[in-house]
């Protein structure tokens, strides 16, 4: 293979990895953390106190596990009521609400 051939598909590897990489970070950038929607064992990483990681949460709609959402949705999401009537609704940040005993 010439070093003109070697040149042209290092290039071609280099525009694909940063393509590829411009699409990941901007899928994230749509993505926000929204707290107190997933079911139990449903949650993204670093759910708080008690769980380590994605899939720990032990409470359905538990407030301090999050998952990720699409950007302008997290309190939009339709939840069931609590317990005692009241609205349950997504947060951006974690809540005191639904937290194992």
């Amino acid at each position: 293979m010439s070093n003109a051939m070697k040149s042209v598909a290092i290039a071609g590897a280099v525009a694909a990895a940063m393509t590829a990489q411009s699409t990941t970070t901007a899928e994230a950038a749509s993505k926000e953390k929204c707290y107190g929607v997933s079911l139990a064992g449903e949650n993204d990483c670093a759910a708080g106190p008690g769980t380590t990681c994605a899939g720990t949460s032990v409470t359905d709609y538990q407030g301090n596990a999050w998952t990720l959402v699409d950007s302008g949705t997290c309190q939009d999401i339709e939840l069931p009521e609590m317990a005692d009537g009241s609205e349950r609704k997504g947060s951006l940040e974690a809540l005191d609400r639904d937290l194992p005993a």
